[in-house]
């Protein structure tokens, strides 16, 4: 009988040469994760820009709770008030009076308000519109693209929109006498 030994082997003969499959998964699985923190970033950095608050108004069409179809673009040569609001927000409860005292006041000047219903039921928000006797323009934002166009960080949240179609003003929170009136006289005055 022969008897054989073995030498024992070298630390690199030892080690295993690695499948080019794994090497491709794991640069992968790296270019995933890396896509994924730049996504995240990109949000996190969009959602700290704010509410617009210059420029052209983004534009948008509405369908209001009676079924008129309105569009801001076509509202040009006009002051616009955009309010986003909802039932449940106590602070547009505390607005709601003035706004519509204000609307009824300006309604001949070349002044309109739009009011976008924010994540509400639309059975609560036509309560909350008889209860306060809301005239002025108002409809749902369905799928929040409105509220996603101008950035809104919380309602209520009240938008100034000159008679060019730009944005003056915005203001987050609600409104007290004689904010508004302030603010509208304002771009009146402009030509």
């Amino acid at each position: 009988m022969e008897t054989v030994t073995q030498t024992p082997t070298s630390a690199a003969d030892e080690r295993v040469r690695p499948n080019p499959w794994m090497r491709a998964g794991r640069w992968i699985a790296f270019l995933l994760v890396a896509g994924l923190i730049a996504l995240l970033a990109w949000g996190v950095v969009k959602a700290n820009n704010g509410p617009v608050n210059s420029g052209l108004a983004p534009d948008f069409t509405l369908t209001t709770f009676d079924g008129r179809v309105i569009t801001l673009s076509q509202l040009r040569g006009q002051v616009v008030v955009v309010n986003f609001w909802a039932s449940w927000c106590v602070p547009c409860r505390q607005e709601a009076d003035y706004l519509e005292r204000t609307w009824r006041q300006y309604q001949d000047r070349g002044v309109v308000f739009i009011g976008v219903n924010w994540v509400d039921t639309d059975k609560e928000a036509r309560v909350f519109l008889d209860e306060f006797g809301i005239t002025y323009i108002n409809g749902p934002d369905l799928g929040t693209r409105i509220a996603q166009a101008y950035r809104i960080r919380g309602i209520p949240e009240t938008f100034f929109v000159d008679k060019a179609g730009q944005l003056r003003a915005m203001k987050i929170g609600p409104f007290a006498p004689p904010e508004l009136e302030n603010r509208i006289d304002e771009l009146l005055k402009e030509q």
